[in-house]
């Protein structure tokens, strides 16, 4: 396994995990999730490097879309989600409710909105995306002032492009 640390500049550092099969995980500086370096892991910056510059371009705006190989690991239903997730453009807000009709069950939006909260690659993953029926933010890994901002980010990036 590799790691490297990012400096987005705009919401503190990222710890990035992957392995030869592609990105497994993203964790933000203050969120509520973890990452144990193991004394077998390598940091290389090299083996992170499209990865940071495709994470450097979107923070600065100029990507929409990520061109890089996730390998993230969850149960079948929790990979359906997150591969839904991918699906929602740049700049554009989704419900759980959406989510969850357009994995054929629309009643499982709690079910949703826990496999969402696992999501293991936030950003390349969209979660941030997600929001609740009543257009409100909830929970996001990195915090709801995190999320905010990258919603702005995105938001602020198709106006300027319009």
């Amino acid at each position: 396994m590799f790691y490297d640390y990012f400096e987005t500049g705009s919401i503190g550092t990222l710890t990035l995990v992957g392995d030869e099969q592609g990105l497994r995980q993203i964790v933000f500086p203050n969120g509520r999730k973890t990452v144990t370096i193991w004394p077998d892991w390598k940091k290389d910056h090299g083996f992170f490097a499209l990865i940071e510059a495709q994470l450097r371009a979107y923070f600065q705006g100029e990507l929409r879309r990520f061109e890089i190989a996730i390998a993230p690991v969850g149960t079948p239903f929790q990979l359906k989600v997150w591969q839904v997730l991918r699906t929602i453009p740049y700049g554009e807000l989704v419900s759980y409710k959406t989510i969850a009709e357009s994995i054929g069950n629309p009643k499982a939006v709690r079910a949703v909105g826990g496999a969402i909260g696992k999501n293991p690659i936030p950003i390349i993953v969209p979660c941030h995306r997600c929001i609740g029926s009543d257009g409100s933010l909830t929970g996001f890994g990195g915090g709801l002032d995190i999320k905010k901002r990258l919603i702005d980010l995105e938001q602020s990036n198709i106006i300027e492009t319009m």
